[in-house]
């Protein structure tokens, strides 16, 4: 089936699916050595799908000494960047015949819109596995300028073993972000996914043993933050740690690091992304249409979602009538229908957070423009909210659903304000028609992603990370990627004689 064109057709694909239920250690599927599972449940139902292996310490000290010998051995990390390479673009070719599964079970067991999946995550997840495996065998290293004396090598080396941790949000594209480079550098892998969403991390461990990666190298260890991810936090034998995730889990990686052997540690945190529409915006129609695609795509559950619109007061009314237009098309409902642009949220606690801000909003007298309603205690409407000041908790706190708050200005100034008026700093829109204006604004809001006249975070050959609270250590994406997973290394060769 190379296309979901109905419910029926997604639903035939999700019936046809086996899920996996073991962690994915030394190359096999193993349970955990207590038994201990936990239940993967389809957040748009509540069934679930499977339980899987509930892992703890046990598991990441045999996953680590299952990486480490994969890595001293060196069949991955010593081997011609032309293997590695090869192995990386079979891989992708593996995913690519397995495109319509693997956007299924993504749906089935994330809530995402299986429309989504198979049009954008999928796609872009093998991109980001061919883009990384392509660029192997073209990072060169260095000389360094040192005289007729001696000669100087500047050296990239793979890090050693790395911990990959996941989140819930985008399962399949942040495994690509982190397992590309790492693997394309050498390293060794341990991939904690989200335990909400691990199913397809593990057959991509499974394709990857296929497609040539040898056994220890990539590893999928299933389990709880504090079973798991902690371990991989503290262990002394991990070279290093990549998470995606909340600012709050974000910290005790550091804290973990520094308790620990002072592992290396990248974190991509949260956001409280702002688009700023100035009223010399050219087309406010196509700017309606991105600030929307902005708050809702994933339904809102984005670290880069547009969740504050920082308007210009003179235009305002007319920019939420336009976006009153075309709000309908954000249709909510079963993530199986192709025809539903809006899922399930993740889980019913997060429903309940995502609800609350809601109800804060009707405390506070803010004026709900759009939405505003939940359904099935899953389920929350595409909202648009009027009258958010900088004081409110909606301003200034992730929110992490399809909620936008909506926040006049009158001066560039006051924008340039109220957009850096925030913990984080992910990523920014901004929208004018002056081009001295765009450059300005974009370099005067303290974020790692600024978009112009649209959202996005780019494309695989730019980096993606943040300033201040939203980031630390480095950024997903693009060739920069590939240095977290990397040691420099001076090679200082004496050359006696040059100089006489």
């Amino acid at each position: 089936m190379e296309r979901l064109q109905t419910l029926n057709d997604a639903t035939e694909a999700a019936r046809k699916l086996t899920f996996p239920d073991k962690a994915f250690i030394n190359g096999c599927f193993t349970a955990a050595a207590s038994g201990a599972t936990l239940a993967t449940t389809n957040p748009a139902t509540g069934e679930c799908l499977t339980h899987i292996a509930a892992c703890d310490i046990t598991e990441v000290n045999e996953a680590v000494k299952c990486a480490r010998a994969a890595f001293n051995a060196g069949g991955w990390s010593q081997s011609h960047p032309a293997e590695r390479k090869a192995v990386l673009l079979k891989l992708a070719e593996l995913m690519e015949k397995e495109r319509v599964p693997l956007a299924v079970q993504e749906s089935l067991d994330s809530g995402k819109p299986v429309s989504e999946c198979l049009t954008v995550d999928i796609p872009e997840t093998i991109h980001v596995l061919k883009w990384h495996a392509e660029a192997i065998d073209k990072l060169y290293d260095h000389t360094a300028p040192v005289g007729n004396g001696a000669m100087a090598l500047v050296v990239r080396e793979p890090i050693g073993v790395v911990g990959c941790v996941l989140p819930w949000n985008f399962p399949l594209l942040m495994l690509a972000w982190k397992i590309a480079p790492a693997l394309a550098t050498g390293c060794s892998v341990i991939v904690k996914p989200a335990e909400q969403t691990s199913l397809t991390a593990l057959r991509v461990a499974e394709l990857a043993h296929e497609a040539g990666v040898p056994a220890g190298v990539l590893n999928i260890v299933t389990g709880t933050g504090k079973a798991v991810g902690e371990p991989i936090g503290l262990h002394a034998d991990i070279d290093m740690v990549s998470f995606t995730g909340s600012t709050a889990t974000g910290r005790r990686f550091l804290r973990y690091a520094a308790e620990s052997n002072l592992k290396k540690v990248v974190l991509e945190c949260g956001g409280k992304n702002p688009a700023i529409v100035f009223d010399d915006a050219e087309d406010l129609t196509a700017v309606a249409a991105h600030v929307l695609n902005g708050a809702f795509w994933n339904m809102g559950e984005n670290c880069s979602a547009t969740s504050r619109l920082l308007v210009q007061e003179g235009i305002k009314d007319r920019l939420l009538a336009l976006m009153a237009e075309q709000i309908d098309a954000w249709r909510m409902g079963d993530p199986l229908d192709p025809r539903n642009r809006l899922g399930a949220l993740i889980t019913p606690e997060h429903f309940s957070k995502v609800n609350g801000y809601l109800e804060q909003a009707r405390k506070q007298g803010l004026r709900i423009v759009q939405g505003g309603n939940s359904r099935d205690g899953i389920y929350v409407q595409p909202t648009v909210i009027d009258g958010v000041t900088p004081e409110s908790a909606l301003f200034r706190e992730e929110i992490f659903g399809p909620v936008l708050c909506v926040t006049t200005f009158k001066t560039e100034a006051e924008a340039v304000a109220l957009a850096n008026d925030t913990d984080y700093g992910l990523a920014a829109s901004v929208y004018t028609g002056r081009l001295n204006r765009a450059i300005r604004v974009a370099r005067a809001v303290r974020a790692g992603t600024v978009t112009v006249n649209c959202f996005g975070e780019g494309d695989a050959t730019t980096p993606f990370g943040g300033y201040k609270q939203s980031g630390f250590g480095g950024r997903d994406k693009s060739i920069f990627a590939l240095d977290q997973y990397t040691e420099l290394k001076t090679i200082w060769i004496d050359v006696p004689g040059q100089n006489a």
